[in-house]
This record gives structure tokens, C-alpha cells and sequence, in this order.
């Protein structure tokens, strides 16, 4: 499903990824296909529960097996289907051609090790530098991430630097090896809004800088329409809508998408106080048990009886833009 002719980076194809439990097996990631063209950033947006960081997980190779199992699908990283690497060609492509930025730093970064080294340590096990050349480079990554002092800063531990500065650490260390794909997984939650605006601002600059894609994973649509050039939706482990940015803020065209849009507070000069945001009413249906037909009927207001009774492909309505709901057909 590529939306450009620009050469593809990441290609995934029909990927599913299972989780047995006592109750069932739970579909996290259902079919999907998505696609992130070279120098791109594809924004995966959806609620908590809908399958946005287990795909992640999934193109990383890190579901724990078990509970976790991927059943089938592709996933195409220039090409290489990295789901028939065995674990050591895995280790080569982690780190070096796709890094992942974690949404809280301070339980991924590791507490007892200056962030130098942490940073040295991925470019002696990629690129086989030396430990002084691994350290140089460290103090240069910080510089290009913005970081004061790096020389000093790059002998401190984590706990001694700020949430933003930590996150800054994050991206150094995902950027060390210019991979080809990074995934950031909402990198910026737990930051407030200045440090926000910084941090994805840094992360378009590196972008640019060293040609790499991006996979954003989050569930803020205001940082999507700022950040990304495509936007995929999720819903109950598929993707729901597909689009180019403007078409999609401009048009969205499935119910779930658009009461996502209309609870987005805007601050416009017309803007009523006392207006409520809409909400989305009911909850994300059990993943574990058979879901007969369109898993968003029970929350839609366009609901009809094929709606309970058969599930919709995903189609292009629209160049580019892709939708799985049955109004649409």
C-alpha cells in the first residue's frame, strides 16, 4: 500500500502478532499493512489498547515469546524481511538500521552507567570503534543533540539531567549509528509542552540531517498534523485509516477517526468556554474473543445492519488515502 514512488524504507505486509493467554488469544496486531517511504515519518495514532507499541515491538523482534508469537505477515526493511533474520542477524539490525526511542527515559536509560558510555558502548558493538573513539563520539552526539557542556555531561549519570535532557540522551543514542528506521514510541508524554516542541523540532532536524524515517507512535493528533507527512489510524489491532496528512485533517473518512478530530480542543477566538468536547462513547471491545463483523459498530453513529455482520476491507477511497469502513463502500 505505498502512497508515493519514493523508494520504500520500511514495508510491512499483513503482519499479525498474538498473545496466548488464559482467556484466549489476544490479536494485538491484526493484519496490518503499512508503509513509511525513505525520509518520511508515518505517525501510528490510536487509544491505549489498540496495538500501536506491539507493532513496534513487532518490527524490533523484542515480543516476548512466550505469551507472544508473530504469526505471519512481513516485514520489509529495504527490502530484508526481518522476520526471517535468526537472533544475531536481529541483534546486527537493532541499533545500527533501526533504533527505538522509548516513551520514558529514565527506565530505559541505565541508572548505574554515565549516558557516555551508554551512548559508547552502541557505536563499539556497531561500527568497532575504539573505546576513546567510541567516548569522542558520544561527546559529538550530544552536541548535535543540543546538549551544553557535552564534554561534562557526557560523565553523568541519568538521574542527575532533566526529563528533557534525558530524552535528549534517547535520540543520541537511537541517531549513534544513523539506522535507517527510528521508532519512537510517545517519546514526548511525559514532557510538558516547551520541552515537547523542542524535542520533536530536534528530531525533524536529525531527520533531514541523516535521511533516516520515522515510525511516531502517539496518540496526540495535534503532534501528528505538525510532525508527519502520513498518518495511519488503529483501531482493535488494524488500521482503520491510512492518508497523507492534509487529506487526512482535511477529510478524515471513518467515524473513529473523526471523533478523534472533534475531541481535539481548538483555541480560536470564537472558542465557547462551556462547549464540551465530544466523546467517543463505550470502550475498546475484548481482544481475546471473536469480534463478528466491524470492531468500532458498538461505538458508531453511522452503524448499519452489514456493519454486525461482515468486517470491511481496507480500500482506497481516495489517492492515497485508505479507509476500512463499510460507509465507504
Amino acid at each position: 500500500m505505498s502512497m508515493t514512488s519514493v523508494k520504500s524504507v520500511l514495508d510491512i505486509r499483513d503482519l499479525r502478532t498474538v498473545f496466548h493467554t488464559d482467556r484466549g488469544d489476544v490479536r494485538a496486531v491484526d493484519g496490518v499493512s503499512i508503509n513509511i517511504p525513505e525520509g518520511t515519518t508515518l505517525g501510528v495514532v490510536g487509544e491505549s489498547g489498540c496495538g500501536k507499541t506491539v507493532l513496534a515491538l513487532s518490527v524490533m523482534r523484542l515480543i516476548q515469546i512466550p505469551p507472544g508469537e508473530i504469526l505471519t505477515g512481513q516485514v520489509l526493511l529495504d527490502g530484508i524481511d526481518l522476520l526471517q533474520l535468526n537472533r544475531t542477524e536481529m541483534q546486527d539490525v537493532r541499533g545500527k538500521k533501526i533504533s527505538m526511542i522509548f516513551q520514558e527515559p529514565m527506565t530505559s536509560l541505565n541508572p548505574v552507567i554515565k549516558v557516555g558510555e551508554q551512548i559508547a558502548e552502541i557505536v563499539r558493538l556497531h561500527e568497532g570503534k575504539t573505546n576513546k573513539q567510541a567516548l569522542a563520539y558520544a561527546v559529538e552526539m550530544l552536541r548535535l543533540v543540543g546538549i551544553d557542556a557535552p564534554e561534562k555531561r557526557v560523565r553523568d549519570y541519568p538521574h542527575q539531567m532533566s526529563g528533557g535532557m534525558r530524552q535528549r540522551i534517547m535520540i543520541a543514542m537511537a541517531l549513534s549509528c544513523k539506522p535507517r528506521l527510528m521508532i519512537a514510541d510517545e517519546p514526548t508524554t511525559a514532557l510538558d509542552v516547551t520541552v515537547q516542541a523542542q524535542i520533536l523540532e530536534l528530531m525533524d532536524e536529525l531527520k533531514a540531517k541523516i535521511n533516516t524515517s520515522i515510525l511516531f507512535i502517539t496518540h496526540d493528533l495535534g503532534v501528528i498534523a505538525h510532525f508527519a507527512q502520513a498518518v495511519a489510524i488503529m483501531y482493535a489491532g488494524k488500521v482503520v485509516e491510512q492518508a497523507p496528512v492534509d487529506s487526512f485533517f482535511s477529510s478524515p473518512l471513518h467515524p473513529y477517526s473523526l471523533g478523534l478530530i472533534e475531541a481535539l480542543p481548538t483555541m480560536t477566538e470564537k472558542w465557547d468556554r462551556k462547549k464540551r468536547l465530544r466523546m467517543i462513547p463505550g470502550n475498546v471491545p475484548d481482544m481475546s474473543t471473536r469480534i463478528v463483523g466491524c470492531a468500532f459498530q458498538d461505538r458508531c453513529g453511522y452503524v448499519m445492519p452489514i456493519c454486525r455482520e461482515q468486517e470491511p476491507e481496507l480500500i482506497e477511497k481516495r489517492t492515497g488515502h485508505y479507509v476500512r469502513c463499510w460507509k465507504w463502500v
